[in-house]
């Protein structure tokens, strides 16, 4: 991503997250876009904005790619992994 907005993650943030975040699967193809990049596309922009996922900006991975994670993240509890380690590390709201 070239272009750096308000809603992306700091790296402090990316710390707290990244050891929650899934892992690279070891076999297949290589990832084209980074875990960090799918999170600050979806969580960071199309979540806070309300954007709409075609309307996603070019500085992002393609909106279906951010769309097929979101999809599988929901299904495979990666949310709720996300969730719990934010407020392990934050504490409660």
């Amino acid at each position: 991503m070239e272009k750096c907005y308000p809603t992306d993650l700091s790296d402090a943030e990316w710390e707290c997250l990244e050891l929650h975040a899934p892992a690279p699967n070891k076999r297949g193809r290589p990832r084209t876009h980074s875990t960090r990049e799918i999170l600050n596309a979806l969580f960071f922009y199309v979540l806070k904005s309300g954007c709409p996922w075609r309307l996603l900006p070019k500085d992002f991975p393609p909106w279906e790619t951010v769309y097929w994670w979101f999809g599988r993240w929901r299904m495979d509890g990666t949310f709720e992994r996300l969730n719990a380690g934010c407020a392990s590390v934050c504490g409660p709201a």
